[in-house]
């Protein structure tokens, strides 16, 4: 592994972003893009409308530049007028065309989408909030606004290999948006978005990632905080929501549920490879904290990966 948690865990989650749609709109117009129940995001490429989440009362103005990021549970309306009647929209392809509504004189906005592992998903839908808005104002937007403007040109090109251009930048923006959401992390809830947004925690849990079968001691990672014991355990419990060794356990889980879909290594030597003493004393804990056997999680992955689709 490495010492960048939040690479790590993207690793775990497999993102992969992409361009679902995008329309340039002029006039009065409304469109609502329902609930999608996977990771979607939105950016205002020219322009302004109104955004609002499905739920909410109050919506937002959004300007040029401005992102916004969703876990999918809800749906959302942009729109020129709150007082238009919202055409319902689905982005369901990776169409280079841009759909243009009324003159297309007045917003230009790019929509995506975010697929996910499903063995993992949770581990980041879990966390987000129902909308992370970063807005073009903010000093730590420069970079998206770059993006942007890049991902606005590539779609709008034909230049040979602007798909995978495209591909790239949807990737890099999703991955900036969180990074600029984690610089006001101590807004987030407890977990590990949190922790890792933490500076005196981070370096708590750079160790952990980067030395995952080591048998940590909770000095040693206060130590490494710049904290006492007691005062490193009750701060790292509150950020992460759970005690530092808890942490460390469910990230060897985490660990070990990827081997055990991917490769062919022994439960023996994944139980050496991450601490355990005893192949028996890896399987109580992998069947504790993820509720099965190890031998029955991985028959039952790679049975789910033989199903057709």
């Amino acid at each position: 592994m490495s010492n960048d948690p939040l690479s790590d865990i993207l690793r775990l989650v497999e993102p992969r972003s992409f361009i679902s749609g995008g329309f340039a709109a002029g006039g009065t117009w409304a469109l609502r893009v329902p609930p999608l129940r996977q990771v979607v995001f939105a950016a205002v490429a020219r322009g302004a409308c109104w955004f609002r989440v499905d739920g909410q009362r109050e919506a937002v103005w959004v300007e040029e530049g401005d992102v916004g990021l969703l876990p999918g549970r809800k749906g959302y309306i942009l729109a020129s007028s709150l007082t238009a009647t919202p055409i319902d929209v689905v982005p369901a392809t990776q169409s280079q065309e841009m759909a243009t509504i009324g003159d297309g004189s007045g917003c230009v906005v790019l929509a995506g989408r975010v697929s996910l592992n499903p063995s993992s998903a949770a581990l980041l839908t879990d966390v987000l909030p129902e909308v992370i808005h970063v807005r073009a104002s903010s000093p730590r937007a420069a970079s998206l606004r770059w993006i942007l403007q890049e991902l606005l040109a590539e779609r709008t090109s034909t230049v040979p290999g602007s798909d995978i251009a495209s591909a790239q930048l949807a990737q890099l923006l999703f991955t900036q948006i969180l990074r600029t959401h984690l610089a006001d992390s101590g807004t987030l809830p407890s977990g590990w978005l949190r922790a890792i947004g933490d500076e005196r925690i981070l370096r708590a849990l750079r160790l952990m990632h980067d030395d995952p079968g080591r048998a940590w001691r909770l000095q040693e990672l206060a130590k490494a905080a710049g904290m006492s014991r007691t005062r490193f355990a009750v701060h790292f419990s509150g950020v992460a929501g759970v005690a530092p060794l808890a942490y460390l356990a469910e990230w060897r889980m985490r660990l070990a549920q990827r081997r055990l879909r991917e490769d062919d290594t022994s439960i023996a030597v994944l139980s050496a490879s991450l601490g355990y003493a005893s192949e028996s004393a890896f399987s109580n804990a992998f069947k504790r904290i993820t509720g099965v056997a190890p031998r029955n999680y991985r028959n039952a992955a790679r049975g789910a990966a033989r199903e057709p689709e």
